[in-house]
Order: C-alpha cells, then sequence, then structure tokens
C-alpha cells in the first residue's frame, strides 16, 4: 500500500512537513500550492529534499477552475496552466489535481468541459504531466464524480483522468458503487478523508472538520475497497483540513496520520475479496478482542494518603504495599486501585493509568506495534509480572493483562502485608471518565477504536459554568469497558481539569450511608436540583427526601433508573459510585452540569 498524505494537512514550513512526513514512513506527499509558494527554498531544492527523505512527490494541487469558462477565459487558464507545468518539472511531479470550477464557470455544458479538458491535456502531456479532474461537493456545474467521469471519458485524452476524494463523495451522500465501472487506469489519483455528520454548509464541512480515517462516520473501507477492486495502482493519500491538525505539533501529526491509514488498511483487508488486497498488499493487524473490564485505575502523587482517607471511607481494604515500589493497592469487589507514589514528586493526585483485562495479551500487544503507538515503561523484575501498556494521546498509561479464569489477576501478588479484603457493595469499575485536551480527542478515538476495539457508543454536550463539555463515550461489546472521553470549554483549555472514576454498586443508598459513618462526606449538590427531581419523575416524597439527605444523583429513561453520587474532588480526580437498575445505559447527564456547577464552587 503506497502511502502519501496532502501537506496542508499538517503544521510547519514545507520543509518541516516533508522532515514529518518521511519520519512517519509516508512513501510520499502531496504539494499544496500556499506550501510551496511561502517556502523560502526553490523547487529544486525542495524537490532534493524530499529525495534525500526517501519521499516521492506524488501530486501538486489545487489547480482551480480550468473548465466551463468562455474562450477569453480559457485562453488565460492555458496562460496560467503552462507556467504550473513548468514549475512542476521543476519539482519532478507529474500529477497535478484540476478541481471542477466553483467561481469562474459560466458554461453548464459537458461537451464544452470535455473539449477544454481534453486541450488542457495536449498542453500537459508536452511537459509530461498527467491531468487528475476531480468533482468537488460544492462545484458550481459539476460536484458529482459520476458526472466527473462522464466529462473524462468525452475528452477521451490519455493525459486526464479522475482523482476520487472520499469527502466530495461521502459527504454529499452520492453512492461510491459506480466507482466500480471505472477503469483502475483511468483513476489518476486517490485522496481520503472522514468527517463526522455535521448540518452545515458542504464548504466549511470539508475546509474545517475533516478527520483522519478511522475518526469519523464514512464508510471508507467500502469506498477504498471499491477503487481497490478497479486495479488502482497509485498512492492513498490523505487530504484532511482540519483546524486542530494545523495547530498541533506536525511530527506527533503526520504519525497520527500513519496511524489512520494502517487502520484503513486492516479494515479493507478484512472486508475486501482476497484478491484485491494481495494486489494492494494490503494486511491485517494482529486480531485482538475488545477489553471484557477494568483491571485497575492508577492514582499517582507524590503524597496520596488523602486518597487512601477517602478510599477507606468508601469501604476499599487495603491490600498492601508493593514489594519493591511505593505503591499500594486498595480493593472493593473486583475493583481496583493502585496509588503510585513512584517518580511523582510535586504531583498533586492524579488519574496516571488505566488497566484492561484482555483475552490475548499477546495479540494486543502485536496489534499496538503495528499501530506505531507509543509504548509505556516500567520498571519490573524477574520475579514480577510484566505489563504490557502504551500511552494514550492525553499521556494517560494503558495497560493491558491477561484475564485471570477466576480469582485476582497475578500482578495483585506482589503486594504484600494486606488486609483481608472486607464485603462492600461495590463491584468493580463503572467506567472511567478522561479529559481530553481540546487538540488531542480525535488522536485518542482513533487510539482506542484502532489499539482497542472499543466502539463509539454516543456522543453528547454537557452545559457548565463555563461553557459546554463535550462528552463521547467508547465502550466495549457488553459493555466490560465505558470510556467517556471528555473535552471541556477553550476557556479551560490550558486547565487541568479533573478525571473521574466510577464504581459499579449493588445498593448506592447503603455504600453512601455507610460510608457518611466513617466520616466521609460527598460532593453537596444543591436543593433545587431536588425539586427538579421531584417535578420530572413520579417519585415519592420520602424518596426524593432520600436522595436529598444523601445527595444521591438520580436519573430515569425507558430501560431503568441511575442512581449515584460524588466524592470531591483531591488534586485532579474524583469518584462516583454508581447503581444501574435493570438496563440502564446512560451516565446521568441531568446531573452532570448541577456536579460541574458543585465542583466550581469548591
Amino acid at each position: 500500500m503506497r502511502t502519501s498524505m496532502a501537506t496542508v494537512c499538517i503544521s510547519g514550513t514545507l520543509a518541516d512537513k516533508l522532515r514529518a512526513c518521511a519520519d512517519a514512513s509516508f512513501d510520499g506527499v502531496e504539494v499544496f500550492e500556499p506550501d510551496l509558494l511561502a517556502a523560502s527554498e526553490s523547487p529544486e531544492e525542495i524537490a532534493a529534499l524530499a529525495a534525500r527523505l526517501g519521499l516521492t512527490l506524488d501530486l501538486y494541487q489545487p489547480m482551480r477552475d480550468v473548465e466551463g469558462v468562455d474562450e477569453e477565459a480559457f485562453a488565460a487558464v492555458l496562460r496560467r496552466a503552462e507556467a504550473k507545468f513548468r514549475l512542476m518539472g521543476r519539482l519532478g511531479i507529474d500529477t497535478v489535481l484540476c478541481c471542477s470550477n466553483v467561481a469562474t464557470a459560466t458554461v453548464d455544458d459537458d461537451e464544452v468541459s470535455a473539449d477544454q479538458l481534453r486541450r488542457l491535456g495536449d498542453l500537459a502531456q508536452r511537459f509530461g504531466i498527467r491531468i487528475a479532474f476531480e468533482a468537488l461537493a460544492w462545484g458550481r456545474f459539476i460536484d458529482d464524480y459520476r458526472r466527473a467521469w462522464r466529462v473524462v471519458q468525452q475528452a477521451d485524452h490519455p493525459a486526464v483522468g479522475v482523482c476520487l476524494d472520499s469527502f466530495h463523495i461521502l459527504s454529499r451522500g452520492h453512492d461510491p458503487a459506480a466507482i466500480a465501472d471505472i477503469p483502475g487506469g483511468r483513476i489518476f489519483f486517490v485522496q481520503l478523508a472522514d468527517a463526522p455528520r455535521l448540518s452545515m454548509d458542504v464548504l466549511s464541512w470539508s475546509r474545517h472538520h475533516r478527520l483522519f480515517p478511522g475518526e469519523g462516520d464514512f464508510d471508507l473501507a467500502t469506498f477504498t475497497g471499491l477503487i481497490a477492486g478497479t486495479g488502482y495502482d497509485g498512492p492513498w493519500s490523505l487530504e484532511v483540513f482540519n483546524d486542530t491538525f494545523r495547530q498541533t505539533d506536525p511530527g506527533r501529526t503526520a504519525l497520527h496520520a500513519r496511524r489512520s491509514l494502517r487502520w484503513l488498511e486492516d479494515a479493507v483487508a478484512r472486508t475486501a475479496p482476497d484478491a484485491t488486497a494481495s494486489r494492494h498488499d494490503f494486511a491485517m493487524l494482529p486480531d485482538s478482542a475488545a477489553p471484557s473490564g477494568i483491571d485497575f485505575v492508577e492514582v499517582k502523587a507524590e503524597d496520596t494518603s488523602a486518597i487512601e482517607e477517602l478510599l477507606a471511607q468508601l469501604g476499599f481494604t487495603s491490600r498492601g504495599r508493593h514489594r519493591t515500589k511505593p505503591v499500594t493497592l486498595w480493593v472493593a469487589g473486583a475493583a481496583r486501585v493502585v496509588l503510585n507514589e513512584q517518580h511523582a514528586r510535586g504531583w498533586p493526585p492524579r488519574l496516571a493509568a488505566v488497566g484492561f483485562e484482555v483475552d490475548d495479551a499477546e495479540a494486543v500487544d502485536l496489534r499496538m506495534r503495528g499501530l506505531r503507538v507509543p509504548r509505556a515503561y516500567r520498571r519490573t523484575y524477574a520475579s514480577e509480572e510484566r505489563l504490557d501498556g502504551a500511552v494514550a494521546p492525553d499521556g494517560t498509561e494503558v495497560y493491558w493483562a491477561q484475564a485471570a479464569d477466576e480469582g485476582d489477576p497475578a500482578w495483585v501478588r506482589e503486594f504484600e502485608h494486606g488486609e483481608k479484603q472486607r464485603p462492600a457493595p461495590i463491584s468493580r469499575v463503572d467506567h472511567v471518565s478522561l479529559t481530553q485536551p481540546w487538540h488531542a480527542i480525535d488522536e485518542a478515538i482513533l487510539f482506542y477504536t484502532a489499539g482497542f476495539a472499543l466502539g463509539l457508543d454516543s456522543s453528547t454536550d454537557v452545559p457548565g459554568p463555563q461553557g459546554l463539555v463535550a462528552s463521547r463515550v467508547l465502550t466495549s461489546p457488553g459493555g466490560g469497558v465505558r470510556i467517556p472521553l471528555n473535552v471541556g470549554p477553550p476557556v479551560l483549555a490550558d486547565a487541568a481539569m479533573p478525571q473521574h472514576v466510577a464504581f459499579a454498586c449493588t445498593d448506592v443508598r447503603r455504600l453512601a450511608r455507610s460510608s457518611r459513618d466513617r466520616g466521609f462526606r460527598p460532593l453537596q449538590m444543591p436543593d433545587n436540583y431536588y425539586d427538579d427531581i421531584a417535578a420530572r419523575f413520579d417519585l415519592a416524597p420520602a424518596a426524593v427526601e432520600e436522595l436529598r439527605d444523601l445527595h444521591l444523583g438520580y436519573d430515569r429513561d425507558d430501560t431503568g433508573e441511575y442512581l449515584h453520587f460524588y466524592t470531591r474532588t483531591i488534586g485532579e480526580v474524583f469518584f462516583e459510585f454508581v447503581e444501574r437498575v435493570d438496563a440502564y445505559a446512560g451516565y446521568g447527564a441531568g446531573t452532570a452540569p448541577v456536579r460541574l456547577t458543585a465542583q466550581g464552587r469548591r
């Protein structure tokens, strides 16, 4: 699979972008004209740098508004094209992207457009250039790839073919099935982008909200498989206009982009006919099932005593200290909380790591290596259980270990001098809610979906006292793992928003009472909240008063009920204790704005 990426996808100078693409193991790049115009290097120097880096220069783009015009305007097109073709010769690029006309088209006639592309092809052929004609989704007259292909057929010129762009095709809801009717040799270039489904004008959607494969709602595996089936043998190139990606570190973004293409390659290899996958060297990643549950969560701080006191009040049992490290383990049911004071000088308590239980730890390890995910390192001794891990885009370390057939996982035996576990109404970790940096949310979604086979379950916006918190929930089949990923409002972009861990309970009312008896003070919910619960839900007055007394949140839908309470925030972490009644699968979204405001007051 020959991979390429448009330089518009990432930040920096053109030279920076070339180096980032080479470091990420791309085979080539598309040169975006504004990047070249702003470069201090000559075209020859850019070509030489690409050659030293082992990159091919695959496409020059864009050349706009070349067809559907009157003869006077077309004469200007030819003058402009000749200058660009000479420039491309200096760069050593043999293919130019020509977009359907959006600004100057005055003639809605396929014969006119075909004739002009034919004459443009004659000129291009003199310079050894090929024209890849693309139907823009907002083209004035030609906005459908099928019409673009008909025009190319009418042009009937060996230097004129089509460019197929997934965004321009799938954003308009055009059926990609007709791609199978285009001979692979007439597809001169392919551009790939994912995107979320949005209700907005398609130009703004395209210019600001494209995503890398696997991060949006488009069926790129089917789209790519259809093109592969034609016999197309050119590069598979990313063209992603995204405001975030053009502000972040180019090296990191290029690796993120290359990872997305590896995910797509795997997806196509699993769905395309064997002959197609073999012809294009589409290779599958190692199979690994989604994790079955949360093995542990880890809170790291210079001093974890405040968290220890809190866990004791909530009914957790200390299972002792690690035999070689300043680390303790607290348990309740199958919920395990690791408190780590190693290499944490100056740290307030924060959620540092999450562990997953998996069916095949070795397969997950191979898959993550295939995706070139940064690895988490922890020193272990010969007598200790090895935990493989990776670093998520937000810096959280994510580990995976073989799920135990019964009882505790093997690593728990490394903790000594603990107490016998006491019964508690806490059963397991229900979900881990991770607040993401504004620039990392899309990369994080790819990390969890491509690496751990989690699926995007739901998206919602939660109002808070300083703006909306956008939440996207990832889950495993069956709900054993739930990971809400949250992005705070721009005003908090540089602030450390707290993470939180929610624990599933069999009787959250009993836990709230017993914890209060041990000195626990929950996050206090205002009286107005309970007045609203009384108005919205048909609960007996005594039931509402019990919720108020215990500072419990409440939600109900057609599938069941949700009762929960929060601890106060310590450092950068807080806990939630939840009871799901019947098949309730939400997260008490109605309580979240009240909780955000209560935390803000503190």
